[in-house]
Parts: C-alpha cells; structure tokens; sequence
C-alpha cells in the first residue's frame, strides 16, 4: 500500500507542476506587457506646472497660488525610482511691498520652496508605455521674501526681506504616457501632499511662530526620459 500511495502522490505532484508551467508559459508574455518587462529609460527629468494649497495653520494666512514643479528620478529598477524635486509656489503671502534704493523702489514679492526628496514604486502597463507610480519621502520647506533685482550682474541686499523654514515629510501619486516609440517624452500629472513644520521670521500675515504646515498640489507634467 505504501508504494501504491507514493505513486500516486508523485503522479499528482507531476500533474500540478504540469499545469502551473502550462500556465506560467501562457501568462508569461501577458505579465511581461503589463508590468513592463525588458528596456526601460533610467534617467527621468520632469517639468510641470500648477496650483498649490495652503492648509493646517497656513489656511488662514496664505491662498492658493500658482506652482512650478521640476524634478529628476533615477530609475534604478523598472518597478522603482528615486526622486528629488522642487516645487515653488508664487506669491501665496500676497506679499507687495517696496524697498527704497537709489536706483529706485524695488519690488518684493513671496516665493515658497519645496524640496521633495525620495523614493516611488511603478506600475507600468502597455510595455511600459502608460505608468501609475506612488511614494513618498522627506520635504524641506522654506517661505521667502525675494526682491527683485535690476540686473543679473548688480544686485542689491534686501536686509528687510524675511524668511521661514522647516522639515517635514510628502506623498505622491503619478499617471503619465509616453508620447513616441521610443518612449522619450511623456506628459502625465502628479499630487504631491506635504505636511511639516516651520519656524522662523513673520512673513507676510504668517506670523513669526512655529506653524503647521501641510500643502497639497497638483501639477501637470512634460517629460524627458533616456
């Protein structure tokens, strides 16, 4: 009976890695289109733009503003990438002074910098030609007082400009298409969601405490990939 039973469980052992290879070998070629198997671009540059908003403790002292986003991945595995960026939004302070110098009065206005830096995971789909991407990483924030200068050779110091900075930590999610064959240029549109801390001078109707701070932009995207 023994050897009767063993035969019979090596049948059923031979009958089942028949299949799951039978299996493996039609759904292979399905898996390697949908997840983009084979070549995939390591260099990733981005350029995009859009609208950021203020919420937590910025809500009722800043407003949704404009945005230009810049970033570089670097592709390291076709499923992953590391991520460093930065996302500038213009004049959510409303800030409209004036500095006196003797050439004038010169205008100074608010910029808010956010440094994105991190990592994503990628679905490609399509030989890689469509991706959905999400993740997440460490922020640096800064808000800034910024005058404008008369020359990009003879600049002025602006002592009265104020600042704040702080840390903090981002999320995204990413779509996007690639545009030619060869899958060098692609348009698509990303999320980020930033949440920290800052501190320092007042700025604007920002008061010159540490606050809350968290910004959720949105922002549509070029690309260029090789």
């Amino acid at each position: 009976m023994a050897t009767v039973d063993s035969g019979c469980t090596s049948s059923a052992h031979m009958k089942y890695l028949q299949v799951l290879t039978l299996l493996i070998c039609c759904y292979w070629p399905l898996f390697g289109q949908m997840f983009g198997q084979g070549h995939f671009p390591r260099h990733n540059f981005t350029v995009g733009g859009g609208v950021g908003r203020p919420r937590e403790d910025l809500q009722q002292f800043l407003n949704d503003s404009p945005g230009l986003s810049i970033g570089y991945g670097y592709r390291f595995h076709r499923n992953f990438q590391v991520d460093v960026g930065l996302d500038i939004q213009f004049g959510a302070a409303d800030v409209r002074d004036f500095l006196s110098t003797g050439i004038g009065d010169l205008r100074i206005r608010d910029r808010e910098f956010l440094v994105p830096f991190g990592g994503r995971a990628i679905l490609p789909f399509d030989r890689g030609r469509f991706m959905f991407s999400g993740g997440g990483g460490g922020a640096y924030l800064r808000y800034s007082e910024l005058l404008h200068q008369p020359s990009a050779y003879f600049r002025i110091d602006c002592r009265v400009c104020t600042s704040r900075s702080g840390w903090g930590y981002y999320a995204l999610v990413n779509a996007s298409a690639f545009v030619d064959h060869a899958q060098h240029f692609r348009v698509g549109v990303t999320s980020r969601f930033y949440r920290g801390h800052t501190n320092g001078d007042a700025l604007g109707t920002v008061p010159g405490v540490r606050t809350r701070d968290q910004w959720i932009n949105l922002a549509g995207e070029f690309g260029f990939s090789f």
